[in-house]
């Protein structure tokens, strides 16, 4: 097998290129939102399309929830509010486990095909269907007669008669997980579960893919939005678990193929490490080339979502950025270093430092609570806040210190 080499800054650029967060001439994206709300809809599937997927999170203490701030940091002018509403009927989305519960463009729902025939016994709550196979059916009969049904409907603490409160969501959530349910949209962050026959298209309802196939796609659209990545990389962006020998096989049926090449990170020995086994995407290696020769910017200091697509693999980001990347939410306060819900900030190809903020809408306000620099310089801190207020202004807050 042919073997490419890629420089540890090129590896760096590459990521942020293919995930939208540096100057569009190099990241093929919108850099705003662009005029009215059906333009900002058309750049955020632009920017989800690149990864294949936007995680969901629920939580919202910094002012906007994951979701809208991952769009919020590639898209000037984009409105918060537009990110709760994009998973409506007629949009190229649907929502499924993809990394975690997430918005994923519609034309791979065929390439979850294994997936929904797994999770036909749950992940977290095993044969839950088989066991209440009555009650799933109620339920359905119930949509299909009644229409769209909410998750905020069944939830309670109930247990009696056919609709069961305390069981019934749990029953819709491994409908959903197989196939049989989708979420129409979301309100509030709210879900609503409809039959699947009525939310996704028939053409993509139709399309079938194999394991294999299906393998191929995710891997290699993972790889487009990473730039370069290692097998475990791609293997984590859709939880693609136990699969080893599929994953080997489909990765060496897309070098087969020309799709993509066996790449190794080259890593300066002061890393303290060796150089690192991974895969790229051949035009990405040319884009590679490019922005290492030109080094480029980003447009300006954003902060970014902790569950942003460059940042969940903590290794990765600590090998490409040198940033110890933590996720303090589950920790006690005592333990924590840097805070509950801390956004970290790039500035070009930089991860410069990390704040902790607190939002108080009915105030008009948003409060800093920490902020910690990796310099502890002038430029950092400016760039810092210039990053908290061009957030603050996305979210039409006042920026308290």
């Amino acid at each position: 097998m042919h073997h490419e080499t890629i420089s540890h800054r090129a590896a760096r650029r590459l990521a942020l290129a293919r995930a939208g967060l540096l100057a569009s001439t190099y990241t093929g994206l919108p850099a705003s939102a662009g005029r009215g709300e059906a333009a900002a809809r058309r750049a955020a599937h632009a920017v989800i399309g690149r990864f294949g997927y936007l995680q969901l999170d629920t939580v919202s203490v910094a002012g906007a929830r994951s979701h809208a701030i991952v769009l919020l940091s590639r898209l000037a002018g984009f409105k918060p509010r537009l990110a709760e509403e994009l998973l409506q009927p007629g949009e190229p989305l649907f929502e499924y486990w993809g990394h975690e519960a997430s918005w994923i463009a519609l034309d791979l729902y065929p390439a979850f095909g294994f997936r929904r025939e797994e999770f036909r016994v749950h992940p977290w709550w095993g044969d839950l269907l088989g066991e209440h196979r009555h009650l799933a059916d109620e339920l359905l009969r119930r949509i299909e007669a009644e229409g769209p049904l909410r998750s905020l409907d069944m939830e309670g603490e109930g247990g009696s008669g056919w609709w069961q409160l305390k069981i019934a969501k749990k029953v819709a959530t491994a409908l959903w997980s197989a196939g049989e349910l989708a979420i129409r949209e979301r309100r509030a962050f709210q879900r609503t579960f409809d039959l699947t026959e009525r939310v996704i298209p028939e053409r993509w309802r139709r399309e079938t893919l194999d394991r294999a196939a299906s393998l191929r796609r995710l891997l290699l659209v993972a790889l487009g939005g990473h730039g370069w990545a290692t097998t475990g990389t791609l293997a984590a962006t859709w939880r693609l678990r136990n699969k080893r020998e599929e994953i080997a096989s489909a990765l060496r049926e897309l070098v087969d193929a020309g799709e993509i090449v066996a790449c190794t990170l080259v890593v300066d020995p002061r890393h303290g490490r060796g150089n690192v086994k991974g895969w790229c995407r051949p035009a990405d290696l040319e884009l590679a080339a490019t922005l290492e020769r030109a080094r480029p910017r980003g447009d300006r200091p954003v902060l970014l979502s902790p569950f942003d697509p460059v940042l969940w693999d903590r290794g990765r980001v600590q090998l490409l950025f040198g940033f110890a990347q933590a996720l303090e939410i589950f920790k006690p306060a005592a333990q924590r270093v840097f805070g509950y819900y801390v956004l970290p900030v790039l500035a070009g190809e930089r991860l410069i430092g990390r704040v902790d903020l607190k939002a108080r809408p009915a105030a008009g306000r948003l409060n800093l609570v920490a902020a910690h620099h990796e310099d502890d310089d002038a430029a950092t801190r400016e760039a810092v806040r210039a990053a908290l207020d061009h957030y603050a202004g996305a979210l039409g807050l006042a920026l308290t210190r």
